[in-house]
């Protein structure tokens, strides 16, 4: 299985974003703790979400940066990405490790310990944990957990979690003193009127 990076990239397509352009800028100077999600809108095609996991990942592979498909994990086999994530609407993470196969990177969403055990048991590899804060960049999330919902999964599994939801860099130190591994960001970078900026700060926040 591929190291996990602190800083996961989650691509943003929706109208007006433009997420190849934000990879190519953050690419050279968050390489070393990075992992891209290809995550698309629910109203893209499979031949949409296979054509963008296919640029990102030609991006990527000279910087060794892993790539992961949310959801849709026929796409990540097709294009030999490095595994997937699996949200609570999507496969069960049993099901998910069953297609992708024991060696892929397999995350899941979890928003409480249980849930998290669970998911854990059934084969996650690392857990994306939130939403910590209000955020705009998907529907019908449910409310924030907070840093005190994080440090509750932190201290109930043995994987890495990943923070997300809201998250920019001031609130990094905070979440890693819950013991969180790293955050997943979409806004922070996408909507960042300098995203080379935001991931520098990103990552010396996530490794000081």
């Amino acid at each position: 299985m591929p190291s996990l990076g602190r800083l996961h990239l989650i691509t943003d397509t929706r109208p007006g974003r433009d997420p190849l352009a934000v990879l190519r800028a953050v690419l050279p100077v968050a390489h070393t703790e990075l992992v891209v999600q290809v995550r698309v809108e629910d109203t893209a095609t499979d031949r949409q979400a296979y054509e963008l996991t296919r640029q990102v990942l030609a991006l990527c592979a000279p910087y060794q940066v892993p790539c992961l498909v949310n959801d849709r994990l026929h796409v990540a086999l097709a294009t030999d990405a490095a595994g997937g994530h699996v949200g609570a609407d999507d496969l069960p993470v049993a099901a998910a490790r069953k297609v992708l196969g024991p060696a892929a990177v397999l995350g899941a969403t979890a928003r409480e310990p249980a849930s998290a055990l669970a998911a854990v048991t059934a084969g996650a590899s690392y857990l994306g944990v939130g939403p910590c804060r209000v955020t705009a960049t998907k529907d019908g999330l449910p409310p924030p957990i907070g840093v005190t919902g994080v440090r509750a999964v932190v201290e109930a599994v043995d994987v890495p979690v990943i923070a997300i939801g809201g998250v920019t860099a001031a609130d990094v130190p905070e979440l890693r003193a819950t013991g969180a591994y790293g955050v997943a960001v979409v806004g922070a970078l996408s909507g960042a009127t300098d995203p080379v900026r935001a991931a520098a700060e990103l990552v010396r926040a996530l490794t000081c």
